[in-house]
C-alpha cells in the first residue's frame, strides 16, 4: 500500500514523515547521509577523488597543462572546473551538449572557487608574463541522487589536495621550459570550503542532504559555502520561495558544521593514503 500512495501522491507521502520530523529513508530533517571518500583514484590525472553521498556519486580528475598567461593577469595561472551530467548517471540527462543544470554547476563552482581562494591564482604563476599553469578540472556524476553540488565541492577540494605538479624550469638559453616529472610538489590549499545543500518544503520545513526525488517535490533549493574560518563563501538561491532571516541562519550554522566534519573527512583519508605509501 505505501508503494501506491508514494507513486500515486510523492508530495503527500513525504509530509506524513516531515510530520513526524524525519524523511521517508529515515533520516532526521538535519542529517547528511552516509559521506564516503576516496583520493587518487584515476591514475591518468595529477589528481583525482571519488566522493559518495548517499547515492550520489561523483568524481573529480585534475589536469595540470603549461600556458600562457592573460595580458590582464600576467602573474596568474588558472583554474577551469567542469561538471559534467552525462545520461549514464540519471535517466533524467540526455546525449549531447551540457544542458542548462550541468552549466549552472561549472559556473557555481567556478564562483566558489573565486569568493573562497581555495587557491591563489598566483601559486600557479611559473614565469611571469610567460608561463603558468592551467588546472582543469573535470567533474563527473556517475550517479544522480539529488545534492550533487556538495558531492562536486568535496569532490574538487579533496582531488586538488591530492594533486601534484612537476618542477618546472625555465631554460635560459632557449627560453623553452624544462618538466621534471620526479620532482612533484603539492599545491598549496589556502581555504577549505565545503557546503550545505537545503530544500525547503511548503515554503516552511527545511531538510538538509536532498535526495532527487525530495529536490523534485520541493518549493526552493540553498547551498551554503563557508570556510574553516566560519567565514560565508557563497550562498547559492536559484529561485523559489523566499527564506526568512532565522532561517537563513539556521542554514549557515549547519554549513559551519559541515564544513568541519568534511575537512576532517578530507584529512583522514589524505592520511591514510600518504601512510600507505
Amino acid at each position: 500500500m505505501a508503494t501506491g500512495f508514494k507513486i500515486a501522491e510523492p508530495l503527500e507521502y513525504h509530509r506524513s514523515f516531515l510530520k513526524e520530523n524525519c524523511r521517508p529513508d529515515g533520516r532526521e530533517l538535519s542529517e547528511f547521509r552516509t559521506t564516503t571518500l576516496n583520493v587518487g583514484s584515476i591514475s591518468t590525472a595529477d589528481g583525482s577523488a571519488l566522493v559518495k553521498i548517499g547515492n550520489t556519486t561523483i568524481i573529480c580528475g585534475i589536469k595540470a597543462e603549461l600556458a600562457n598567461p592573460t595580458a590582464e593577469a600576467p602573474g596568474k595561472g588558472y583554474i577551469v572546473p567542469n561538471v559534467d551530467l552525462p545520461p549514464l548517471c540519471s535517466s533524467r540527462f540526455r546525449p549531447g551538449p551540457p544542458g542548462e543544470q550541468a552549466q549552472a554547476a561549472s559556473q557555481f563552482i567556478a564562483d566558489v572557487i573565486e569568493s573562497s581562494e581555495v587557491i591563489k591564482a598566483e601559486d600557479l604563476c611559473v614565469d611571469r608574463g610567460k608561463l603558468c599553469w592551467v588546472l582543469y578540472c573535470d567533474i563527473m556524476c556517475l550517479d544522480y541522487d539529488g545534492n550533487i553540488l556538495d558531492a562536486c565541492i568535496i569532490a574538487l577540494l579533496a582531488a586538488l589536495k591530492n594533486t601534484q605538479l612537476p618542477e618546472v624550469t625555465v631554460n635560459k638559453e632557449t627560453c623553452s621550459p624544462e618538466v621534471n616529472l620526479e620532482k612533484r610538489q603539492r599545491l598549496h590549499i589556502h581555504k577549505h570550503p565545503a557546503s550545505a545543500s537545503f530544500c525547503v518544503f511548503d515554503d516552511s520545513i527545511l531538510i538538509v542532504d536532498p535526495t532527487a526525488e525530495e529536490e523534485s517535490l520541493s518549493t526552493a533549493h540553498l547551498t551554503v559555502v563557508t570556510d574553516e574560518g566560519g567565514r560565508l563563501c557563497s550562498v547559492h538561491k536559484p529561485g523559489g520561495t523566499s527564506l526568512s532571516g532565522q532561517k537563513l541562519q539556521e542554514c549557515i550554522n549547519r554549513a559551519t558544521a559541515r564544513q568541519r566534519e568534511i575537512h576532517k573527512l578530507i584529512d583522514k583519508v589524505l592520511d591514510s593514503v600518504k601512510t600507505m605509501k
